[in-house]
């Protein structure tokens, strides 16, 4: 993992790092998971078989879930609880209509008590809570870059609890 940009101004609302191939992928998700803790809401951005749900794979072997990660392209959502969190990784991607989001009653999973993780977070418009974090995901060749902004103050602090650790 090898760090394109951090400066001190902007370092609690950015981070991008360059990831060179899966296993990067799962460690850095793995990383991310020390930052992480319970309310936030995570927007998972990028094209197909960018590596939103290896990022999320990556997340839960980190909390300590040592069984498969499956996508939940086609559950929508699939529900881990670890050790009294409950961790929702959502996929929106065969959404059509931004009213599916309220239809499948998906508002509750959305509060203090969990992380909700959301691949394809624009099918659902603007129905779904503001992210804390929003990880940008692109492909390179070979690899990917990924980008994560926060959008709320907590958000912040996730991103500033990386860079206190990865200067510890």
């Amino acid at each position: 993992m090898h760090s394109i940009h951090s400066t001190d101004a902007d370092s609690a609302q950015n981070l991008t790092h360059y990831l060179a191939d899966e296993e990067a992928t799962l460690k850095f998700g793995e990383r991310l998971a020390t930052c992480l803790h319970f309310g936030l809401t995570i927007h998972l951005l990028g094209n197909l078989g960018a590596g939103k749900t290896t990022l999320t794979r990556g997340i839960l072997h980190g909390l300590g879930y040592s069984h498969v990660v499956k996508s939940p392209t086609y559950n929508l959502v699939e529900i881990y609880k670890i050790s009294g969190l409950y961790l929702y990784h959502f996929d929106f991607y065969r959404f059509n209509d931004y009213s599916e989001w309220e239809e499948a009653g998906f508002r509750d999973y959305f509060n203090s008590d969990s992380i909700c993780l959301v691949e394809w977070p624009e099918k659902a418009g603007d129905l779904l809570p503001r992210a804390d974090l929003q990880c940008f995901l692109n492909m390179r060749d070979p690899g990917r870059n990924i980008e994560i902004r926060s959008g709320t103050e907590t958000g912040k602090q996730c991103l500033r609890r990386w860079n206190t650790e990865k200067n510890t």
